[in-house]
């Protein structure tokens, strides 16, 4: 568990105390309230604003604070940034739903959504049975393909991340060649050196020994020691260290790492490899799954479903049974393999195979 900040631990726990007193006020509006709340008190308080953010670094680093607000219930992506009224306005794409958020110029400041005023506050809530299936099942529209295409974005070193591996390896065996899939990761580190050096590695060996890579995955898993593991899968480490090298230099990821005035928020270094399609997917922590080019989520809150192309509903709990079910509903005609019954128990999160994790919706976002 990632320390976070104090703003964000007290945004939260404002949420939950206002939620149990109005259940039927929508979160999301809790938290514009408490932020709204939190710029009174700055402002009456007396602050001066710091250096104009770009329009890029606005776009990371609000898509990444939400992620880690949202902690995988929903996926937010910022379409769009313009600036308006002294301000940025914000379009943002959250779990489906379109917003017009604002952010101050400096970064320091987010509304994640303008409230309307003349709303009728008293007005009761929806308690049709189309609201309230919305609150429990997730319908995700995937297109189909002769082969799908699978990406699972990681971060090595996050205990979420290696529980979407541990869950997708005996998915994608059963699969075999029927699917395109790729390890991709995500573009920065949490865990800085260890993982940074680790992230090259696997690049390298997918990139040019993919035979070998799900082995060495499989290992790399079992303990997190990567140096025993290149050894007992047979990397031929001369062509590692070589790829490594060409690697680094291409996508300047140590040198990234040492300057700390690029690390995103001032805290994590950037891992460029698949940073091109983390902005195209709007990629914002670990782990995040993409099939066909649609973020299909690995799991939900207790009592959450999902449905995949109006098949029937499961729970995602980053099972074997979770990536099976959300890869063959993107099939055209399905292989034989996605009559299989694969482990409906999600693995544990962190290195090793030992007891089985809870079904949990939370991932690594900076």
């Amino acid at each position: 568990m990632h320390k976070k900040s104090n703003i964000n631990h007290d945004t939260n726990k404002g949420m939950k105390q206002i939620t149990k007193i109005i259940p039927s006020i929508d979160p999301w509006k809790i938290a514009t309230v408490i932020l709204a709340i939190l710029l009174v008190v700055s402002v009456f308080g007396g602050f001066s604003f710091d250096k104009k953010l770009s329009k890029e670094d606005a776009k990371e680093k609000t898509q990444a604070f939400l992620n880690e607000l949202m902690r995988g219930q929903a996926t937010a992506v910022v379409q769009e940034i313009t600036e308006e009224q002294g301000l940025y306005k914000v379009k943002l794409d959250v779990g489906g739903t379109e917003y017009d958020s604002y952010l101050t110029l400096d970064g320091k400041l987010l509304f994640p959504q303008a409230m309307d005023m003349s709303e009728d506050l008293s007005a009761p809530a929806d308690s049709s049975a189309d609201a309230s299936d919305s609150q429990t099942e997730q319908a995700v529209d995937v297109p189909k393909s002769a082969k799908p295409k699978v990406e699972l974005f990681v971060m090595s070193h996050c205990p979420f991340g290696t529980q979407a591996e541990k869950g997708i390896i005996p998915a994608i065996k059963a699969l075999g060649t029927d699917v395109d899939f790729n390890i991709r990761f995500v573009y920065y580190a949490m865990h800085k050196d260890p993982e940074v050096k680790e992230q090259m590695n696997q690049y390298c060996i997918q990139k040019e020994q993919k035979a070998k890579y799900i082995s060495y995955l499989e290992c790399f898993l079992q303990a997190g020691d990567g140096a025993s593991c290149l050894a007992s899968t047979g990397i031929d480490t001369a062509k590692l260290d070589n790829c490594v090298k060409s690697t680094d230099a291409e996508f300047k990821i140590t040198e990234n790492l040492q300057d700390t005035s690029k690390w995103l928020n001032g805290r994590y270094p950037l891992f460029g490899t698949d940073a091109a399609l983390n902005t195209k997917y709007g990629v914002g922590g670990s782990p995040t799954l993409i099939v066909n080019g649609v973020d299909v989520p690995t799991a939900l809150n207790p009592g959450q479903t999902l449905s995949v192309n109006g098949e029937q509903s499961f729970a995602p709990n980053r099972s074997p049974d979770t990536f099976i079910r959300a890869i063959c509903a993107a099939f055209n005609d399905s292989p034989s393999a996605c009559s299989q019954q694969l482990s409906s128990t999600g693995p544990s999160s962190g290195f090793g195979y030992g007891a089985s994790g809870a079904a949990s919706s939370g991932g690594c976002a900076g």
